[in-house]
């Protein structure tokens, strides 16, 4: 009987791709299909991928695919080969990392979820069919020189403060299903101007182009492939990129330099930095901004109260992190200006120490 879930510590699988020199190619790559069994797609995929070596993470649901995955370099070729066995995904683009070393997975994690991307909608008149024109790098390059074109980022408030194209207008949330509603209102006054929509690697803005659409708008179009295809398309033929610093990737890079620009600034000094950090608490783990100095100043923490904790005894910090929920512990819009930790335990350390 196959095994169709992974039965080895992440840690030793970390350490395992650590060390292994064997080259890696980090891709993501997604598709609004119709899968009527979505679990046994998942059973399927799960052990063809791992024969391949297939590292990375993958949402499989009713509307299609989600994946952002590492592959074995030298068994590139084959894994295509089995994607594109799939009719519906057959010559499906996928796209290939901008800044990679490789190291970006650990373990092979395929998940069924209600929808690949959680957008809120229950509008059951909804049509993801219904979506905006596709547009590559050299007709965005054209239409946002028109003045009556609005680049709106889909993205998260982390993702756009290190890096997002010149003149784009920020939705400001922490969620996509928060942005979309938002979105359709703070555009509702340019139902008739050309929209372009883009996001990290083409899934949440293909999406959203078809919200907007469903909400009455006109002209809407959405950056095919994200800015990781853009990227690659400025490069390959000789386009000037628009992108502006760092395109945020959630994996254990954390980031892919685009433009030497750095936009944004550490969360605790203010120096400029563009590095994504998770804090060392294990606690904590909030994901914030943190240049070197401060990194080494605050050993890698994010905030006066998770210094203290990891110079409590150890099984201190353990008893204080049982039944703690760090749910997604990001710096974003919705928080304090100063670094916090979320974690009541945290702020009473001088308290049970």
């Amino acid at each position: 009987m196959a095994v169709l879930h992974n039965r080895i510590s992440r840690k030793e699988l970390k350490d395992r791709v650590l060390n292994d020199p064997t080259p890696r190619t980090t891709i993501s790559f997604y598709n609004y299909t119709p899968i009527s069994e979505p679990n046994l797609f998942r059973d399927d995929w799960y052990v063809a991928f791992t024969e391949l070596g297939v590292l990375g993470r993958i949402y499989v649901a009713n509307e299609g695919v989600n994946a952002q995955i590492s592959v074995p370099t030298h068994q590139f070729e084959a894994f295509k080969q089995k994607l594109y066995s799939y009719p519906s995904f057959d010559q499906l683009r996928l796209n290939i990392a901008v800044d990679d070393d490789g190291k970006s997975f650990f373990v092979l994690d395929i998940k069924v979820r209600h929808k690949i991307v959680a957008d809120g909608i229950e509008d059951p008149n909804f049509d993801m069919q219904n979506k905006g024109k596709y547009v590559n790098a050299e007709a965005f390059n054209q239409l946002t020189e028109d003045p009556n074109t609005i680049v709106i980022d889909m993205r998260n408030h982390y993702e756009f403060e290190v890096g997002h194209f010149k003149n784009a207008i920020e939705v400001p949330s922490d969620t996509f299903r928060e942005q979309l509603p938002m979105a359709v209102d703070m555009m509702n006054e340019n139902k008739d101007r050309n929209i372009i929509m883009y996001c990290t690697g083409g899934i949440r803005c293909e999406k959203a182009s078809a919200y907007m659409l469903h909400k009455g708008f006109k002209n809407v179009f959405h950056l095919e492939g994200g800015i990781i295809n853009y990227t690659r398309q400025a490069k390959e033929k000789g386009l000037p990129n628009k992108f502006i610093g760092k395109n945020f990737v959630f994996d254990d890079r954390l980031g892919e330099r685009i433009s030497e620009d750095v936009i944004s600034q550490c969360h605790q000094c203010g120096a400029p930095c563009d590095t994504h950090v998770n804090c060392t608490n294990d606690a904590c783990h909030l994901l914030f901004i943190q240049c070197n100095a401060c990194k080494e100043k605050m050993k890698g923490t994010c905030s006066d109260a998770c210094f203290e904790f990891i110079h409590l005894p150890e099984e201190q910090q353990k008893e204080l992190r049982k039944g703690s929920d760090k749910g997604q512990n990001i710096f974003n819009k919705s928080k304090a200006k100063k670094l916090r930790p979320r974690l009541d335990e945290i702020n009473n350390i001088k308290k049970q120490s």
